[in-house]
């Protein structure tokens, strides 16, 4: 794992860190959801991936061809809109800024313990398939960026 790539992903949870304060604050023409709601459900999304791929057998990860992995990936983009965010990545209705910062805490632990996975642990998306270590650290990246755009046209 490179340390650009944790670098990059570190700095991301700094500015997650940094909106903390902001999360009641909305603007419906940017996006129907506050910034504690994009910052809850990344940090969410983060999480699970995390333990997915930290609980996953490296002995069942086996490479397969994925346009939409293949496509998005190498344009760095995920599209807003386009997908709907499995039930348990949803962030509740009432954002409490104590949750952000424990789960903003388990996500660095996380990161962390990503670190010394072998290469094949694995986490499967619901589109892009089975994404291995290095994969499930670009996806994290793009998904974390993803939200960090919608929240800055929030500001």
């Amino acid at each position: 794992m490179s340390n650009k790539q944790l670098d990059l992903i570190n700095q991301q949870l700094v500015k997650i860190e940094n909106h903390i304060p902001q999360i009641n604050l909305i603007k419906t023409k940017a996006s129907k959801a506050s910034i504690g709601w994009h910052l809850d459900h990344s940090l969410k999304v983060f999480n699970a991936v995390c333990t997915a791929t930290i609980q996953s057998n490296p002995k069942d990860y086996k490479w397969a061809l994925n346009f939409w992995r293949t496509l998005l990936f190498k344009l760095n983009y995920i599209p807003r809109g386009k997908a709907k965010a499995p039930k348990y990545v949803l962030p509740p209705e009432n954002i409490k800024e104590n949750d952000i910062r424990n789960q903003l805490k388990t996500a660095k632990s996380n990161l962390s313990a990503l670190q010394n996975l072998p290469k094949t642990s694995f986490f499967k998306h619901f589109i892009f398939g089975k994404l291995n270590k290095k994969q499930t650290l670009r996806f994290l990246r793009m998904h974390t960026h993803h939200h960090l755009k919608i929240i800055a046209k929030i500001e």
